[in-house]
């Protein structure tokens, strides 16, 4: 549930300030809205970049979509599938 609500909240975040691309804001915001859109690409490219090179060979390529996921929704996609690699793995036997 809360892996949704930062879902939501991310492309809140994403359509205001492609709004500012389309209709800018007043002076100072303007400038404000068009770094933290320059940092946002920037921080999501480099966790979609981090998470191919941490990926072995023998498992199975990112497809095109989840890969789109991860830029859009950043740290909420991971976490979603941090879970569900969890959730595959069997459970670990005492030794």
């Amino acid at each position: 549930m809360g892996i949704n609500i930062g879902r939501l909240v991310m492309l809140m975040v994403w359509g205001f300030l492609l709004f500012n691309l389309i209709h800018p804001f007043p002076s100072p915001l303007k400038y404000f809205m068009n770094v933290a859109m320059i940092f946002m690409v920037m921080m999501h490219g480099l966790q979609l970049t981090l998470l191919k090179a941490t990926l072995t060979k023998d498992e199975p390529k990112l497809s095109t979509a989840f890969q789109t996921r991860v830029f859009l929704f950043g740290v909420f996609e991971m976490l979603a599938w941090q879970k569900k690699q969890q959730a595959r793995k069997p459970p670990r036997g005492r030794q």
